[in-house]
């Protein structure tokens, strides 16, 4: 690892004592107490899908081990803590104001605690009563189904996502947008055409019989830090660890676990890569055909296996076979020899494991990237057994949960059947509006009503103008959410916009369920919260839920207000959901349990004749446009880059915790990361003030760091520098490329010509 970038981190590892000295912080707080309450309440963890907590304990994860909370665990319950935002505080701030805060801003206000409405023509949030919130959506979803939508986040539990999409369908409208469009979509869209299943096929349990693990675009210790303690473990037990990220992070190569405070943590942290490969962005099929060719080359692939349990194996094969390394090499930035090394390890290990996150999903081509992950997978044997598979790594912690109860435009045909007995009548055929597909929708004036379950689609969505802009040509918008954000004051309806405040998973007063991206479903309990009336008026996403469809339906074709009862929900799911049987009876037996069929341990796979079905994959071709593209001209200093948008290692998605990222050395969000070659080229220096120029925003007073990024590639915060971009979308699953936006970056005292 000696020939890494030198990086700006201010810290030898990832994780270590900022992690500890956070944790001390917080429990040091005024509200230190009632969070640690919390961290043992027996409910999922509220931050990402990797998954702990449940009934074994807040601390303890599906095999019963402990100290399994995070950092992110403790942000995301700070901030549910915070006390509630009082009633004047809307009636001196107007939105105009509002629209001034900042991310960080706007969930430090603190907590939504009572109904708000904001009307045409008024300058500021009032407060409402429920029976005016229900008076109003009785109204707004009493309209033809293809003028309604709604979209959501993975926060929510089961429970509320199967309602939603209950109410949704019952309406006659498919429009089910989800927070996963924008992420992991092509996960979905790429295993289940190759393998017949969405999901990961490695459970936590399987993870720990690997022997190789390729970690492909992901910032884990930033945004799934306890899946770090996994790749500690594999290490010490002699296995290898290939990142493969465009960007050196700190904690992929030395991670500093609290888990393990003898062995990690007090020796300054534990190896964590054994070989980093930096590629251009966009160009992850080549690297991975490359992959394929010099298995083909060195004899490693498994050709009995392919005959056995693969169609179309020959073609890839052949594909491979013929392209030239030059194509290859010229196409990624990789050697011939670094990839052939790394081909070399996959093809001498018994058991890997494909893990890849938005890095490899959020591109022009995001379903190509996941065939041919999975190509690489089956060549070598390593799909059907334990310790080996793909291992999409999801975001929100029941994101994976939504897409089994049916919250998407692509629902499986068995739920679909089962969903028309329920509800008494075929469902409506006609395609529903993923995220993009909805903002496209939105502006060309054909949406009138939107409910948004959680989530920000304002800041999520690329082009935050056009995003602005198409949400204020819908009538009615309800954001259903426990804090404030980004979109609440920029993301405005045309007539009325809603703010309702709900009660967070872990102060339900009914037990509600979540699922983990490895498949596993746990049973939170019921709870308290510090927000109590007479100053706070909240209720459940399941009392407001069903209560709008018993306004709308009375008691027809279900009974609609016997569903605020989650027992009874969950019997429905076990009726109407494939693989959740066992959720029928979780109240009684306490057990939870992994989803039926997704683990695999054979190469028996979910399609009609059960083989992976397997597909070319053509290269990318990749290219920059000229300064001239963005209105500066060729002789002017400056340079054209390959941005890629992501979080801090204070941020959950778009919910901003802390401004600075310490382990990239970026003081603040106004930051621009970039290879040192690249700013000499461009006759800059570092901490000069540049101006940011994308194919829609600019962003001015961007500082430059230095960092350990690819030379061509830069490195800038998402949710801010979507303003800067359209994005490309990719055409088999409608996800955008944040991954790789050419920008240009100017002097602004040199900036001449129309900006």
């Amino acid at each position: 690892m000696d020939n890494l970038p030198q990086s700006k981190s201010s810290s030898p590892a990832g994780g270590g004592l900022p992690v500890i000295q956070y944790w001390v912080e917080q429990t040091l707080s005024p509200q230190g107490l009632k969070l640690w309450q919390t961290l043992n309440h027996k409910s999922a963890c509220l931050s990402c899908a990797w998954g702990t907590g449940g009934q074994k304990g807040g601390f303890v994860n599906e095999a019963g081990e402990y100290l399994q909370r995070c950092a992110k665990s403790v942000e995301a319950i700070a901030a549910e803590l915070q006390p509630g935002i009082k009633q004047y505080f809307f009636q001196e701030h107007s939105i105009s104001e509002l629209q001034k805060l900042t991310s960080q801003e706007c969930d430090r206000l603190g907590r939504l605690s009572y109904p708000l409405i904001l009307r045409s023509g008024s300058s500021h949030y009032q407060r409402i009563s429920w029976e005016e919130v229900y008076h109003i959506a009785t109204q707004a979803f009493n309209l033809p189904p293809a003028r309604i939508a709604s979209y959501s986040s993975g926060r929510s539990s089961n429970e509320a996502a199967y309602l939603l999409q209950l109410l949704m369908r019952s309406l006659g409208s498919n429009n089910l947008a989800d927070c996963s469009d924008l992420c992991h979509a092509p996960s979905t869209v790429g295993l289940k055409k190759v393998f017949g299943s969405g999901t990961s096929m490695i459970s936590l349990e399987s993870l720990k019989h690997s022997d190789c693990i390729l970690l492909i675009g992901s910032n884990a210790p930033a945004n799934h830090p306890r899946l770090m303690n996994e790749l500690i473990k594999l290490r010490e037990r002699g296995g290898k660890v290939i990142i493969i990220n465009p960007q050196i992070e700190i904690g992929l190569v030395k991670f500093a676990s609290p888990a393990f405070p003898i062995k990690s943590l007090l020796t300054g942290g534990s190896d964590i890569s054994s070989l980093y490969l930096q590629p251009i962005p966009g160009s992850d099929v080549a690297l991975f055909v490359g992959l394929q060719k010099s298995l083909i080359e060195q004899h490693l692939i498994k050709t009995e296996y392919l005959k056995s349990h693969t169609q179309n194996w020959q073609e890839v094969i052949n594909y491979a076979n013929n392209i030239s390394w030059d194509n290859i090499t010229n196409t990624c930035g990789l050697s011939k020899e670094e990839i052939t090394a790394t081909a070399y390890i996959i093809g001498k290990s018994t058991r890997v494991v494909f893990a890849w996150a938005m890095g490899i999903t959020q591109h022009a081509n995001g379903v190509d990237n996941i065939f041919s992950i999975a190509n690489t997978a089956l060549i070598t044997g390593n799909a059907g057994k334990i310790g080996a598979g793909t291992m999409p790594i999801r975001g929100h912690s029941n994101v994976q949960g939504f897409g089994s109860m049916g919250v998407t435009v692509h629902l499986r045909e068995e739920i679909k059947q089962a969903l028309s007995q329920l509800l008494g009548k075929p469902l409506n055929e006609t395609p529903g509006y993923h995220t993009r597909d909805l903002i496209t929708a939105a502006e060309l004036g054909k949406i009138d009503t939107l409910f948004c379950l959680g989530g920000n689609l304002y800041a999520a969505n690329p082009d935050l103008q056009q995003a602005k802009q198409a949400l204020s040509q819908i009538e009615t918008i309800f954001y259903v959410a426990t804090k404030p954000n980004l979109g609440h004051f920029h993301g405005l309806a045309k007539q009325q916009t809603l703010m309702l405040p709900v009660f967070n998973r872990f102060e339900n007063p009914h037990k509600t369920t979540t699922e983990s991206g490895n498949n596993f479903v746990r049973l939170n309990d019921e709870g308290k919260s510090h927000l109590q009336p007479p100053d706070a008026d909240l209720i459940s996403e399941i009392e407001l839920i069903t209560e709008i469809a018993h306004q709308l339906h009375g008691e027809t074709p279900i009974n609609w207000r016997k569903l605020q009862d989650t027992v009874y929900v969950r019997e429905l799911i076990a009726k109407t959901i494939p693989g959740y049987e066992k959720i029928g009876t979780i109240d009684q037996t306490k057990q939870e349990f992994m989803i039926e069929g997704r683990i695999l341990d054979e190469p028996k796979f979910h399609t009609s004749d059960g083989k992976a079905q397997m597909f070319v994959t053509p290269l990318p071709q990749l290219s920059l446009p000229t300064k001239a593209a963005f209105g500066v001209a060729e002789n002017q200093p400056g340079i054209v880059v390959i941005l890629g948008t992501g979080r801090s290692y204070g941020q959950h998605n778009t919910v901003v915790y802390r401004n600075e990222d310490k382990y990239r050395g970026m003081p603040h969000r106004h930051c621009i990361l970039m290879n040192l070659l690249d700013v000499k080229k461009a006759g800059f220096e570092e901490h000069q003030r540049v101006t940011v120029k994308g194919d829609r925003g600019v962003l001015e007073n961007i500082e430059i760091i230095c960092g350990a990024i690819l030379e061509g590639v830069a490195f800038m915060f998402y949710p801010e520098a979507n303003v800067l971009f359209k994005a490309k979308i990719d055409p088999q699953s409608g996800t955008p490329a944040y991954k790789r936006v050419p920008i240009c970056i100017v002097d602004p005292q040199l900036l001449t010509g129309d900006r």
